[in-house]
């Protein structure tokens, strides 16, 4: 009887062991199924059914007699739900693993994305600025810009004099430089001439251009073949003599200055 005690009782004690242990390593098991479900992968939802499986197991072993045969149908149990852990294990990595490389290969993708942006952008504002340069280039200067008093004899010579009781007409001659990347073709300048009184002279009228409005004394159109060319106008007094002081005269290109000059009547 002391024999058959003794070995109830190391029979006993070795079942509560092999109990501990089995709870042990349901509790490990469960760890790595919080740790792997926490990275939140595309096998999460797997995880979390087999990690439901397990605490179920650790309740039902947690209430059990501890008998051998009830250890052995939860040894199998956890050998079951082991294996499918490792296997999900090894494709939760793979799959981690196939997320880094597109992870990699996208980062590289957006990196070279940003540097064609980049480069798009560069090409933008090159070409930005090129048009820019090619329109300013294209602008015509006016240049030589000089104006004269004129008396007209009966024979038809003219005269150039400074006095004002004695001008019959006014000649206003300016340059357009050569420029080859210009458009060619008529080019279509306003003059104004003002004399001392600040009154505009000649045609006296009125042209719109945006928010600014021009008052000139008459227009003259050039035909412009990318070559400098030389003009001069006319502007009669109409019987009526001029007044002594200073003039001014501005050439226009539609709303925009693009020579002046001043002279003087006595």
């Amino acid at each position: 009887m002391y024999k058959m005690s003794s070995d109830a009782k190391s029979t006993e004690t070795l079942l509560v062991k092999d109990k501990e242990s089995a709870m042990n390593d349901l509790a490990a098991l469960k760890t790595k199924l919080d740790a792997a479900i926490a990275e939140n992968t595309s096998v999460s939802d797997e995880l979390i059914a087999e990690r439901e499986k397990v605490v179920k197991l650790m309740a039902e072993l947690e209430k059990s007699k501890g008998d051998i045969a009830s250890l052995k149908k939860y040894q199998s149990q956890y050998n079951t739900l082991n294996a499918k852990f490792n296997a999900l294990a090894k494709e939760n990595g793979l799959l981690k693993d196939q997320n880094s490389l597109l992870t990699s290969k996208n980062d590289s993708i957006s990196l070279a994305l940003g540097e064609a942006k980049k480069f798009n952008d560069t090409l933008v504002i090159q070409n930005e600025n090129l048009a820019k340069t090619v329109e300013k280039a294209s602008k015509l200067t006016v240049m030589n810009l000089r104006t004269e008093a004129i008396k007209e004899k009966s024979s038809g010579k003219q005269v150039v004099t400074e006095r004002a009781r004695r001008a019959d007409k006014l000649k206003v001659c300016f340059a357009i430089a050569q420029n080859e990347v210009a458009k060619s073709g008529n080019k279509l300048y306003y003059v104004q001439i003002i004399d001392s009184k600040n009154n505009v002279l000649g045609e006296k009228k009125t042209e719109a251009f945006g928010d600014m409005s021009l008052t000139y004394s008459f227009t003259t159109t050039v035909a412009y073949e990318n070559k400098a060319v030389d003009v001069c106008e006319f502007l009669d007094g109409n019987g009526v003599d001029f007044e002594k002081g200073v003039y001014y005269v501005n050439i226009f290109d539609k709303g925009t200055l693009v020579s002046k000059t001043s002279f003087t009547l006595k």
